[in-house]
């Protein structure tokens, strides 16, 4: 078993991977969605990727955010978002940070390759 979906009763579940670590997800205000949580995702995915590229510099902030944009009808699936990427510390070239965001999205970010094939995925990267 990869994953383990679980009710927790009214609009809350818990989900448990492989390892034994959790999240929870709810619906109808409750907290946060699975489809927030995939967009989330994305963001998260990404941003690791240029963090761990950035390996031997001093970072000192990164951050990534999200607009999104869905279908109007079912199934509401993700039709563009646009991402901002903010990274700060000494010494950070920001040829460097561009072709890190680039290559999340092209080769190494697996959320962001699964969700390119129904949501065009723009991005743009300030380095401070």
């Amino acid at each position: 078993m990869d994953s383990l979906i679980e009710w927790n009763g009214g609009k809350s579940m818990t989900c448990t991977d492989k390892q034994g670590m959790t999240m929870d997800l709810a619906w109808g205000g409750e907290g946060v969605s699975p489809v927030t949580a995939t967009l989330h995702s994305c963001g998260a995915c990404s941003l690791i990727d240029v963090i761990v590229g950035l390996k031997n510099r001093e970072v000192e902030s990164a951050s990534v955010s999200l607009d999104l944009e869905r279908s109007d009808t079912n199934p509401k699936v993700f039709t563009k978002i646009h991402m901002v990427y903010r990274v700060s510390g000494n010494d950070l070239p920001e040829k460097l940070v561009n072709r890190l965001v680039q290559q999340s999205h092209e080769k190494y970010c697996t959320v962001s390759n699964m969700i390119k094939h129904t949501a065009e995925i723009t991005w743009e990267a300030i380095v401070e």
